[in-house]
């Protein structure tokens, strides 16, 4: 079934400097929301549509009286949704997370819920007008951290109209060598188009063989995020704290090594200033699915 939203739900609501401002009690009979479906790979968001908008016809604009002034011509309020939608589809969210919203997160598995609340208390905080911590979820795999996270962007697109890319660290490794096999070496455009978005949402942060061309990469992107002041949110299956000596340092076994360690000390220590790091604990989820 496809998650969705109306103007009624925070998932859709949006600041009001972004809409014209108007009362009209018949306006509150009228609904446009939105549902999210697996379309062409992305999780993609379709406007609901009931009707036409009373206010403005379906235009889209309405026109506003200011006192003392001329009057304006503004966008309608009915143009949240369809505006939280066109974001939502340029984040570029995997299809497999469509259903992905914090009201989803199975909470109620043991040990589950501080990462939720963890997340809810992160968007509590958040203030789209000044500069914020990011978040990364840490834990072992299958503890719904991607789920959350994708949570977190629904609500950051739907409710505070924020500009959102997400992006799997290895998808991003294969995209990018695409790029330079195409253009002879030239800097990818891709990674310029995250490191301007003003969030940008990393899956599985620490992931891949820690080769230098790899290291690289996620060093220009945090350096970048950081220089510009963008919000990282991430997830990964490495702890942000050293392990105890001696674990056995492999692929295979995700959260051997610390995040630093798989990293880089100079990536980290900028990493740990940027964001919040948020444990994820609990039972897997893909266990308790069988």
């Amino acid at each position: 079934m496809p998650a969705s939203g109306s103007v009624g739900s925070t998932r859709a609501s949006a600041p009001a400097a972004c809409l014209a401002e108007f009362h009209d009690p018949h306006w509150e009979d009228w609904r446009l929301g939105y549902d999210v479906v697996g379309d062409d790979g992305i999780a993609r968001a379709i406007v609901r549509k009931r009707g036409t908008c009373p206010r403005c016809g379906g235009t889209g604009r309405v026109e506003v009286q200011v006192p003392n002034a001329p009057s304006r011509v503004g966008r309608c309020r009915c143009q949240k949704v369809v505006d939280g939608c066109a974001l939502w589809n340029n984040a570029a969210v995997p299809a497999r997370h469509a259903h992905c919203t914090l009201e989803t997160y199975r909470g109620d598995i043991p040990g589950a819920g501080p990462g939720l609340s963890l997340a809810r208390a992160w968007l509590k905080e958040y203030d789209a007008n000044r500069a914020c911590r990011g978040l990364v979820l840490e834990g072992e795999p299958g503890r719904g951290k991607t789920h959350i996270l994708c949570g977190i962007l629904r609500e950051l697109v739907f409710r505070h109209h924020v500009e959102a890319q997400f992006i799997e660290f290895s998808h991003l490794l294969s995209l990018m060598k695409e790029s330079f096999d195409k253009r002879a070496g030239a800097e990818p455009i891709r990674l310029t188009q995250l490191t301007r978005t003003p969030v940008l949402a990393i899956d599985e942060l620490g992931k891949g063989r820690k080769t230098d061309w790899e290291l690289n990469v996620i060093d220009e992107i945090v350096s970048r995020c950081y220089n510009r002041r963008n919000i990282l949110l991430g997830t990964t299956n490495f702890p942000s704290k050293p392990v105890k000596a001696g674990a056995t340092h492999t692929l295979a076994q995700p959260g051997t090594e610390s995040l630093e360690e798989r990293l880089g000390e100079r990536v980290y220590s900028r990493l740990r200033e940027m964001v919040t790091f948020a444990p994820v604990k609990g039972d897997d989820f893909r266990a308790a699915r069988r």
